[in-house]
C-alpha cells in the first residue's frame, strides 16, 4: 500500500517540488525529501491521507513556506562584526576563539543520533565533498541535505541557552 501510494506520487512531488524550490530558497530534493517525511509520519499516525494529491501539494507548499521563514531569517554576516579583522591575533581573541570552538565541539558531540558525525564531517579541515561525506556516513547523497538541516536546527537549540548566557 505505501510502496503503491509512493510511486503514484514521486512524479508528482517531483515536479512540485522543482516548481516551488526557486522561489523558496530551497533545493528541489530538499523539499521532496521533506514531504516523503511528512507523509511517513501521516501514514504512520492518521493512515493515508483522503486526497493524496491535493494533500501532496498542500505540504510540498507548506514545506516551501517553512524554507523561505527559514531563509528569510538566517542571514550570514556579510562582513566580519567591527573590531574582528583588526585584533584576530591579539591573545584573548584567540583564545576566545578557541574557547568557542571548543564549546562548538562539545556541543556537536551532545547530540543525537548521527548528527555528531555528520557534523564532525562537515567542520573537517579536510573539506570533503557531500558525497564523501556521504560515503563516509553510509547515507545517500540526497538525504544529507535535509540530515544536515536537522542536525543544525538540534544544534541551534542546544546552543541557544548558552547563547544566551554568554
Amino acid at each position: 500500500m505505501t510502496h503503491d501510494l509512493v510511486t503514484s506520487l514521486r512524479p508528482l512531488l517531483t515536479a512540485e517540488a522543482s516548481a516551488e524550490a526557486h522561489a523558496s530558497g530551497a533545493e528541489p530534493g530538499d523539499l521532496e525529501q521533506a514531504v516523503w517525511l511528512r507523509l511517513l509520519e501521516r501514514l504512520e499516525a492518521e493512515g493515508p491521507p483522503s486526497d493524496p494529491q491535493r494533500w501532496l501539494r498542500g505540504a510540498v507548499r507548506t514545506e516551501a513556506r517553512r524554507t523561505l521563514r527559514r531563509v528569510r531569517n538566517e542571514r550570514p554576516y556579510g562582513t566580519e562584526p567591527v573590531g574582528v579583522a583588526e585584533s584576530a591575533y591579539e591573545p584573548e581573541r584567540l583564545a576566545l576563539t578557541a574557547a568557542r570552538h571548543r564549546a562548538l565541539r562539545a556541543a556537536v558531540r551532545r547530540l543525537p543520533g548521527r548528527c555528531p558525525r555528520l557534523l564532525e564531517a562537515l567542520l573537517s579541515p579536510r573539506d570533503l565533498t557531500y558525497r564523501e561525506i556521504a560515503g563516509e556516513l553510509g547515507i545517500s547523497q540526497g538525504s544529507l541535505g535535509p540530515e544536515r538541516s536537522r542536525c543544525l536546527g538540534c544544534l541551534r537549540r542546544l546552543l541557544t541557552p548558552e547563547v544566551a548566557a554568554g
